[in-house]
């Protein structure tokens, strides 16, 4: 499809990475390869997380919800590139437009905020040991999880409605492989994308909260950290935060930097490398990155790939957080 032909349709016309074919199909078979390799490594931690008996306090509960989060987020954008780049269109309709900018968005929040949460749950577990139980019971667990989830709704909602108001024309190509708001912005035929704007600066406030809480609770975890006796204690404490703590500076330096870039008619090589870097890799490294220096969960990968069978054990199936009888904090008992 020529990018004269997209301007007589509704949607819209993705040019990607290039415009040569070979290149595209390339490219498309390394997303798959980078898609099939994240998914299988966020679905491992997904049913090992969910399976392990040993692996059922909130840490790893949380870290379930990013996996389901990472596993959501590659698949709103990576298989419709790869479809359109192997089927050699590029072409988007608009509806699917709205859908990928809902998801991709309210996904984006969610992941910004299960990690605001996850850090909070450092924070108690190492620095307010003897009241954990009872901050991070399972109900608020699960309280705090479906907040994740609905303001991941709301912000997908507030943004489509507000793209949805936008009126375009021209040439409506879209420099990225995936409907990028900034890139739709300049599709705009008139100033009127202003509702995207207040919502941008709305939930950017917020995620400056987040991140405002985010380094609060790691200052405080290390320094509690640093007075500890015990050098045993100080490398489990670091080996659960320090991967935490990589995760959440590389999608936010990435995701700020992307976005605070002003876009370009003629987008270089940077620019859709950081859209790479914010969009595909921290979901597809995550489960790398938190494999790598947990114990727990190397030994659980283990018996995963050895003999699943062994999951089921003690004469039970642990089915879910809030039905655990082995529903504990071990790995912070380091005092």
């Amino acid at each position: 499809m020529t990018a004269r032909n997209i301007t007589t349709m509704s949607g819209f016309f993705l040019m990607g990475f290039s415009d040569n074919h070979e290149l595209q199909i390339l490219q498309a078979l390394l997303f798959l390869v980078a898609y099939l390799l994240g998914s299988a490594g966020n679905f491992i931690i997904i049913t090992i997380t969910t399976l392990d008996p040993q692996l059922q306090s909130p840490m790893y509960y949380f870290l379930k919800q990013l996996s389901i989060l990472d596993l959501s987020f590659l698949s709103v954008t990576v298989p419709q590139y790869v479809d359109s780049s192997l089927a050699r269109s590029g072409y988007i309709s608009y509806g699917q437009c709205m859908l990928q900018i809902f998801f991709f968005t309210g996904l984006a929040w969610s992941e910004m905020a299960i990690l605001t949460v996850m850090s909070y749950d450092r924070y108690v577990a190492i620095c307010l040991p003897l009241h954990y139980e009872v901050i991070m019971s399972p109900r608020k667990c699960t309280w705090a999880v479906a907040a994740v989830w609905l303001s991941g709704g709301i912000t997908g909602t507030l943004f489509t409605a507000s793209t949805l108001s936008i009126r375009f024309c021209g040439r409506k190509i879209i420099h990225q492989f995936f409907c990028d708001i900034p890139q739709l912005l300049k599709l705009s035929c008139s100033n009127n994308y202003f509702g995207v704007l207040e919502v941008s600066t709305f939930i950017a406030v917020m995620a400056f909260a987040c991140f405002v809480g985010i380094a609060f609770s790691y200052g405080q975890i290390f320094s509690t950290v640093l007075r500890m006796p015990s050098a045993e204690g100080q490398s489990k404490v670091f080996s659960t935060c320090l991967p935490h703590l990589f995760v959440v500076t590389f999608f936010l330096s990435t995701g700020t930097c992307a976005y605070l870039k002003p876009t370009s008619d003629s987008p270089t090589a940077l620019d859709l490398m950081l859209s790479i870097f914010y969009t595909v890799l921290p979901s597809m490294l995550n489960p790398v990155i938190y494999s790598l220096r947990n114990e727990s969960l190397k030994r659980a990968l283990k018996k995963f790939l050895l003999a699943g069978h062994e999951f089921v054990g003690e004469n039970y199936v642990c089915s879910g957080f809030s039905s655990c009888k082995h529903w504990t904090h071990r790995m912070f008992l380091l005092y």
